[in-house]
C-alpha cells in the first residue's frame, strides 16, 4: 500500500526527491496521529496548512486530496517543513515538523531515510499554532473601477471613492515598523 501511494505521489509530482518524501512522511505520520486512513478525503474534512511551498505539498495533495481550490489546503509560508493537519469530523489536530536530519546525506539516501525512519528520528509532533481554518466561503464579485476586472468583494479597497482591486489600489503607509 505504501509503495502504491508513493508511486502515485511521484506520478503527480513528476519525480521522486527528498522534498516529496518529507510531505509523504508528514502525511503518513499525521494519519497515524489523527487515527485516520491515509487516503483521499471526500471533501473538506481533512485540512492541511502547509508552512512551505515546496515539493512535499504535492504529496499532501495526493494523499489527502487537499487542494487550494477546495479550500482544504492552505499556505502559511514560513519556510519550514511543517504541516498542520486537522480532521473536521473528530476535531483532532496535529502539527508535524520535519527536523532536517537528512541534510548531510546524498539525495537518494536522504529520500529513503525520510521514508523509512521512525517518526521519533525524523520529526517533532506538536499542536498546531492555530485552530482549524473555517470552511471555504463563496464571495460576491465586485468590478474594479480602474481595470474593469472582477475581484472577490473582501479584497476590494476604497480609494478616493472608487472601488479598486488590490492591483489597482495604491497602498499608503507612514509606518516603518
Amino acid at each position: 500500500m505504501k509503495e502504491k501511494l508513493w508511486n502515485e505521489c511521484i506520478d503527480f509530482h513528476g519525480h521522486s526527491c527528498p522534498g516529496l518524501a518529507l510531505g509523504f512522511k508528514a502525511s503518513e505520520i499525521a494519519a497515524e496521529e489523527l487515527g485516520i486512513p491515509l487516503e483521499k478525503a471526500a471533501d473538506e474534512e481533512i485540512v492541511c496548512v502547509v508552512e512551505n511551498d515546496a515539493c512535499g505539498v504535492d504529496a499532501v495533495q495526493v494523499l489527502f486530496s487537499c487542494t487550494a481550490g477546495k479550500g482544504n489546503l492552505l499556505f502559511r509560508i514560513r519556510g519550514k517543513q511543517a504541516y498542520s493537519f486537522f480532521d473536521r469530523n473528530s476535531g483532532k489536530k496535529v502539527r508535524v515538523v520535519m527536523n532536517g536530519n537528512h541534510k548531510s546525506m546524498e539525495r537518494e539516501e536522504a529520500m529513503y531515510y525520510i521514508l523509512d525512519a521512525p517518526k521519533s528520528e525524523i520529526c517533532e509532533i506538536k499542536k498546531p499554532l492555530f485552530d482549524v481554518p473555517e470552511k471555504a466561503k463563496i464571495f460576491n464579485s465586485v468590478v474594479c473601477e480602474s481595470c474593469g476586472e472582477a475581484a472577490r468583494e473582501d479584497l476590494i479597497r476604497l480609494q478616493e471613492g472608487r472601488k479598486l482591486c488590490l492591483d489597482c489600489f495604491t497602498e499608503y503607509s507612514r509606518s516603518y515598523f
